[in-house]
């Protein structure tokens, strides 16, 4: 009898388990239902608690706009001066136009590579962190006493 609940508990724990860490969790040291649960609780608040506070990462599309249009209007300059013939009987305010133009649309650009870096940090981050919580959290009940089973 003692070993079908032991049985029935897995069981139970594996389904509450499964639902946030996907792990079995089996009591080695004759643990009650009760003090499972409240130690599987407390683990969580432990592996939560390990989880890093960083913020996550900001600004990207802003970094890259201003890199792009620091580059569309380099760009546009080293152009303009691959022609100097032409280039310099070309009125100051066309230059001008022809710099901020360049600059808009590398901007554009920078922008999307700005935002597409952010949030592959921000998915790197995510995955170290749901790492760190898992060990943390297997770490805790076996420290308690509990086999934990991917």
């Amino acid at each position: 009898m003692n070993r079908l609940s032991s049985l029935g508990l897995c069981a139970a724990l594996s389904i509450a388990a499964s639902q946030a860490w996907a792990e079995t969790v089996v009591p080695m040291n004759g643990q009650t239902s009760q003090q499972t649960q409240l130690d599987i609780d407390a683990c969580h608040n432990v592996a939560a608690s390990q989880t890093s506070t960083t913020p996550p990462p900001s600004g990207g599309r802003l970094k890259g706009a201003a890199a792009g249009a620091a580059a569309g209007a380099a760009g546009a300059q080293v152009r303009g001066r691959q022609h100097d013939e032409f280039y310099d009987r070309v009125d100051d305010d066309v230059k001008q136009d022809y710099r901020q133009n360049r600059a808009k649309e590398t901007a554009a650009a920078g922008a999307v590579v700005g935002a597409s870096r952010q949030r592959q940090e921000r998915r790197a981050q995510q995955k170290t962190a749901a790492s760190t919580s898992s060990t943390a959290y297997t770490s805790c009940l076996q420290g308690k006493g509990y086999q934990v089973n991917p």
